[in-house]
């Protein structure tokens, strides 16, 4: 197409296509920006086939199906060399930009921060007004209004104050579900604030954390494993290995490798390009951001896509079963009552019924049977049970989350920064034949000065160079001990340590960093390469190597070592492995995290910076390692972690560790905090086996049942469940006390399929990356605020405070459901049942109407309502962690049993009680008998028992409101009754507390 040529758009206007479409400045020292017009006959990249169809769905206006995709195929930002790029924006990748440019262009870019879409406030207040119960509530008003006018000559107002009191009830059912919307709503925006939104960016040559919203073009940022993407970048430097997840974009799970080359895709596809809210699952990058905002291909889509349709929850689920129920059992009875009066009452008992009383009596009827105060009593419960759940500092993503979570039977817990502090030290150093306290190994360093010492000297530099960790660089005026950290608290860790002795400085001045693979959950190890001082990095350089990870991954790859007795590098022969071996083990007994530090010289063949670079190393680089020496690091344990295994247990919840860190070092912090409580060895894979061949065959009984369970500790690592089957799994499930260690994401995953599928509710609880696809699969993911924003994203419940909330979110996921049950247990006798029966006795044995319609209403909002509010704020009879988890499948919120206590027990006994007094009032005072009234249908006129008509009339309304103060007595003394008991109950613990701790504890023989 020329540069001159026209296209039509939407048949509604011309735009004109620039041929060229390079970026024009601004203004001096600015960012280059792409201002031409879009080409919709642009086709789509196969790689956002998907994401072309979210935005086709929805679409709005003129908008073009392609016009998100149009506009970054007319961008060359990941074509542009890396110096005219840079020089474009007026940065430098080791500069970045100076303040004066950041702030002119945030100030015409604005800050990058993307709008999010206006809520549907009219389709939102046509759910509150006419969904559920309220829809049959419109029928009775319109039919209320019928009756008013133009039924009744002269217009009935007894039938329009119906209306106008329906229409009351509905508008307060409408702003209580409005008002528990609202609050839903700012708990939610309360969780994305909690969101880590901060990255590290350069500035005028000076690395800082900044808030990701005050980013602006042309900034260099640093990604490393774990990060969000906070802009669309354009990479100009990767670690050779940095993988992104583009799944929130896409839709596709694959993970996508980054690279700063480009072969010729469009922006979207370009390798080199990190695409805002996407996340980093493997290695580092420093990028220049080149969009933000709304600008960015997230900024763009968020625009056009609809609303995603929320799935109900479990506690949704099962009030909607309740309302079904009931408005079929309305409907059914209403029903009933027009077919009778249609076949019967119309033809023989003409003068008794007419039309407005009949449809009077079905409405009476429906909003007799409809507990109309349900829906407020819900709503009221759940923001008492949010109110308690901020006071307790967690917060759920929805409020219903906290019911599913006291449905747990199983925690599968991370042990790093969940059950332990996430503050670790350097607690041991040494070499394959020598060993040191940290203390003692930097006395030793100073005293030799590590000149005669070649063993320490290179341990110290490889534990410098090979390190991912920096200072803030607003904190380095500061003690070591208090300076804010960049990077994973191992690393964290050992550059603390490495930073109190020698001379770090000098080390990192004088070494040439090439290449970098950061540590993850899949290699366990990191890897940093050096040019050697002599060496010409034009051609092929000679280059050292430096590893540190886990001991059991990189034993295998050593065939030398650095020792600190003879300080010369020793064959690595079996004597020396069985050494090093024993001092892991005595390590990791201790609860430390043994860390494994190696180097080599290496030459390599590819050229660096290529896409076979990084694969070489990989391949060739990481064997003939030389063990340089080893760390243990401690992690102490969180002071309340024990005490949250105990009440997990105590509320029937087993509760595992699922870790990445080696079997001893898992099994000693796991004894510690009492998830294992035995003394004897713990059993592994072989045990496993045994046990299947014991099996019985046929099916299984569940394992939920503690007597179905294996009462002994299992300590299994990755490298034995690679070999696992379903029937493994059988036993595994079944086990009490589990540590699952070196465990990949993946395995982790599976664990928390394994059991969901053997019928367990399982939580899991994390904080990394690592955790977040286990978090998402899990029925309720739990996340510490500290951890990372894919893990809080990825998670349902987020603890603000001490971990032990979790426990204050299982007593009140089990309150919220016990307070529903005495809630709508209290509503449907009298609010329900008592109702329905005058309506019934009217219609089908002609007895004058015990109760009228409105004082039903009343009943329903009113007097059964105010009542309920003191269940609504009941605390915990009992304590709650001493009751089985809640089987989902099968205590459903209303059952048979509720069903049948609330109609023929207690309803039953409110009816009849009402019925007497009814009864009672019309034969002392009308001295009218009970058999009278029965089948009076017509004969209930003037002259009836000597009666005028006003006379009769006067007594059935004196009737009908002693029907209402006795059925809303008799409700009274059923609260008083359970207050009663409740106050005789807590008084029995009060006194059986001290007598328990009287009781001399029994060691059994």
């Amino acid at each position: 197409m020329g540069a001159g040529s026209d296209v039509e758009l939407g048949n509604e206007k011309n735009v004109r296509i620039r041929e060229d479409l390079e970026l024009q400045p601004v203004a001096e020292g600015l960012a280059f920006h792409d201002t031409s017009d879009l080409n919709p006959n642009l086709s789509l990249p196969i790689g956002f086939r998907t994401l072309s169809i979210q935005v086709t769905e929805t679409q709005r206006g003129e908008k073009s199906k392609d016009e998100v995709v149009n506009f970054f195929d007319q961008l060359t930002y990941h074509t542009k060399d890396v110096q005219k790029l840079c020089a474009s924006f007026a940065t430098s990748p080791d500069r970045g930009l100076d303040e004066v440019v950041v702030a002119r262009n945030i100030q015409r870019d604005g800050r990058n921060m993307i709008a999010q879409a206006k809520p549907q406030y009219l389709w939102k207040l046509f759910g509150y007004l006419f969904g559920g119960f309220c829809s049959i509530l419109w029928v009775g008003v319109i039919i209320f209004f019928i009756c008013w006018r133009p039924l009744s000559t002269p217009p009935s107002p007894t039938n329009l104050a119906l209306a106008i009191l329906l229409l009351i009830v509905i508008l307060c059912n409408a702003s209580f579900a409005g008002f528990q919307d609202w609050s839903t709503t700012r708990i939610m925006n309360s969780i994305l604030d909690l969101l880590p939104t901060e990255c590290i960016v350069i500035r005028e040559g000076k690395t800082n954390k900044l808030p990701a919203s005050e980013l602006a073009v042309g900034d260099v940022v640093l990604l490393s494993i774990g990060n969000k993407v906070p802009a669309d970048m354009r990479l100009i430097e990767t670690s050779g290995d940095v993988r992104f997840d583009r799944a929130v974009l896409t839709g596709e799970s694959e993970e996508v490798e980054g690279s700063i080359e480009s072969r010729g895709e469009t922006f979207l596809e370009a390798p080199n390009v990190a695409l805002m809210g996407t996340h980093v699952t493997n290695g580092h990058a420093k990028g220049v951001v080149v969009l933000t905002g709304s600008r960015t291909v997230m900024g763009r889509i968020s625009k056009l896509t609809a609303k995603t349709k929320i799935k109900p929850t479990l506690i949704q689920q099962e009030i909607a079963r309740f309302v079904y129920l009931i408005i079929f059992f309305t409907v059914v009875l209403a029903l009933s009552i027009l077919i009778v009066w249609l076949a019967w009452l119309r033809r023989d008992h003409h003068d008794f019924m007419s039309l407005v009383s009949m449809l009077s009596n079905v409405m009476g009827c429906i909003i007799a049977f409809i507990p109309v105060g349900v829906p407020v009593a819900v709503t009221l419960t759940l923001l008492l049970v949010a109110r308690r759940m901020r006071t307790a500092r967690v917060l759920p993503k929805s409020l219903a989350t906290v019911e599913t979570l006291g449905c747990v039977t199983v925690i599968c817990s991370d042990k790093t920064g969940t059950l332990t502090q996430n503050k670790m030290s350097v607690i041991s150093v040494g070499c394959v034949d020598e060993t040191y306290g940290a203390q003692q190994f930097r006395e030793t360093f100073y005293v030799n000065q590590a000149e005669d010492r070649p063993a320490l000297r290179h341990l110290h530099r490889a534990a410098v160079l090979c390190n991912g960790a920096s200072f803030d660089s607003t904190s380095v005026e500061i003690p070591i001990e208090d300076r804010e950290i960049n990077g994973d608290a191992t690393d964290g860790a050992i550059l603390r340590y490495v930073e109190s002795f020698g001379n770090p400085s000098s080390i990192r001045a004088s070494s040439n960093q090439i290449f970098q693979i950061p540590f993850n959950s899949r290699n366990k190890w990191m890897l940093t390469m050096y040019t050697e001082p002599t060496s010409d990095v034009e051609k092929h350089p000679e280059c050292v190597i430096y590893l540190k990870g886990a001991p059991d991954v990189l034993i295998p790859k050593c065939t030398s070592y650095w020792s600190a007795i003879t300080n010369d590098i020793q064959p690595f022969d079996s004597a020396a492995r069985e050494k090093l071996v024993k001092v892991q083990e005595e390590w990791s007994r201790r609860g430390q995290r043994v860390i494994l530090v190696c180097m080599r010289h290496y030459t390599p063949y590819a050229s660096i910076g290529s896409n076979d670079f990084g694969p070489e190393i990989v391949q060739d680089g990481v064997e003939g390692l030389t063990v340089v020496g080893l760390l243990g690091l401690m992690d102490p344990p969180r002071p309340e972690s024990a005490q949250t295994v105990k009440d997990c247990r105590r509320a029937g919840v087993r509760f595992f560790m699922v870790t990445g860190d080696f079997g001893l070092t898992a099994a000693a912090i796991a004894r510690q905090i009492g998830i294992v409580t035995t003394n004897a060895e713990p059993d592994n894979l072989a045990n496993i086996v045994k046990e299947l061949n014991e099996l019985p065959k046929g099916p299984l009984p569940s394992c939920r049942d503690p007597a179905n369970r294996i009462q002994r500790s299992l300590v299994l690592e990755g490298k034995d469940m690679i070999l696992l089957t379903e029937g493994h799994w059988d036993v595994i499930t079944r086990y009490e006390e589990i540590v699952f260690a070196r465990t990949t994401p993946e395995q982790k995953l599976s664990i928390v399929n394994a059991f969901r599928n053997r019928d367990n509710v399982v939580a899991v609880t994390g904080d990394g990356v690592n955790d977040a696809p286990a978090l998402k699969a899990a029925d309720v993911g739990v996340v510490v605020v500290s951890g990372s924003d894919v893990a809080i994203e990825a998670a349902d419940l987020v603890l603000l405070g001490n971990f032990d909330s979790i426990v204050t979110g299982i007593r009140l996921g089990r309150l919220v459901f016990q307070n529903l049950q005495k809630v709508i247990a209290y509503l449907l006798p009298s609010g329900s049942w008592a109702e329905a029966w005058p309506v019934i006795l009217n219609v089908y044995l002609g007895v004058p109407l015990p109760l009228s319609s409105f004082l039903m209403i009343i009943i329903c909002c009113f007097t059964d309502l105010a009542p309920c509010l003191s269940l609504i704020m009941e605390k915990e009879e009992f304590d709650l962690l001493t009751l089985a988890p809640r089987h989902h499948k099968k205590d459903h919120l209303i059952n048979f049993k509720i069903y049948s206590q609330s109609y023929f027990f207690i309803g039953m006994m409110e009816t009849i009680i009402a019925h007497s007094m009814f009864f009672l009032y019309m034969w002392k005072y009308a001295g009218i008998p009970v058999h009278a009234l029965f089948l009076a249908f017509e004969k209930y006129s003037d002259g009836f028992y000597g009666h005028t008509i006003e006379e009769l009339n006067h007594f059935n309304a004196v009737g009908q409101c002693v029907y209402f103060f006795a059925q809303g007595i008799s409700g009274l003394s059923r609260m008083r009754r359970a207050c009663i008991r409740k106050r005789i109950a807590q008084a029995m613990i009060a006194k059986r507390k001290p007598m328990a701790r009287m009781v001399p504890k029994m060691t059994p023989t």
